[in-house]
């Protein structure tokens, strides 16, 4: 995902009305080649309600609640003088708010498949094997300048019973906590040059191809560690023209 948001003179906290979001930019909530949106679509009109004041303020987090390895998915589960199998990977990047300034202290939690495309799920049936070093979860919170970082192994795609030949694209889950319990936003990265990104039905039911470029993550040489690891950056815009796209609440943060 690029954000090409320029920041902002640092100044009093934002306190104006947020820009207006375009619904056209959010997939509709019912999508039959998706089949399960089929029966978790809503069946009457949205209704909005504004936040109540304990959504708003609490309960938050404390940052003594993170680990040493909570950021780092290659060890965090491993037993010790072992390691994740797979393709090495540095995930970084910044969280913005609509006008490009840096929002700090945002918890960005993450979670994957491994290497081969399995996830540590009761649940999961796919064939590929489980990787007894690698747990697939995460989490970080962004500094005073909106960065955050993990190390991770580079998440394989995997079919899934859609249709009769669907497989997602390899792809992490993120989420988003912000001042309150209830600002709680949820979406996945993908990765640049990816086929699967265009054949994924899931994907196909953004109908703004911008909206699925912002997810994303490209290539960046600049923060590859030599004979280690490669880095992708991936930026989360919170509302705005730019912002991107959230699974669960879509207009954003």
């Amino acid at each position: 995902m690029s954000d090409t948001a320029k920041p902002a003179t640092q100044g009093a906290p934002e306190t104006g009305a947020f820009f207006a979001r375009d619904l056209d930019w959010h997939p509709p909530a019912l999508t039959p080649g998706y089949k399960t949106s089929i029966l978790r679509s809503p069946q009457k009109a949205r209704i909005s309600f504004d936040n109540s004041m304990s959504e708003t303020t609490g309960p938050v987090f404390g940052h003594d609640m993170l680990g040493e390895l909570d950021n780092d998915l290659i060890l965090n589960f491993a037993q010790p003088g072992e390691s994740a199998i797979g393709e090495r990977i540095i995930v970084h990047g910044r969280v913005l708010d609509e006008r490009g300034r840096p929002v700090p202290g945002v918890l960005v939690e993450f979670w994957q498949a491994n290497a081969g495309g399995r996830y540590r799920h009761k649940k999961d049936a796919y064939l590929a094997p489980l990787d007894p070093n690698f747990g697939g979860c995460g989490r970080a919170i962004s500094d005073e300048n909106g960065f955050y970082h993990f190390r991770t192994v580079k998440p394989g795609p995997y079919p899934w019973p859609n249709g009769v030949n669907d497989w997602r694209p390899a792809h992490i889950h993120f989420s988003v906590f912000g001042q309150g319990f209830a600002q709680r936003l949820v979406t996945q990265m993908y990765f640049e040059g990816d086929p699967h990104i265009a054949l994924c039905p899931i994907v196909k039911t953004i109908p703004d191809p911008e909206a699925i470029d912002r997810l994303v993550a490209r290539l960046d040489m600049n923060a590859t560690i030599p004979m280690d690891a490669r880095a992708y950056q991936f930026n989360i815009v919170l509302r705005g023209r730019r912002s991107t796209l959230f699974e669960n609440r879509l207009e954003g943060n």
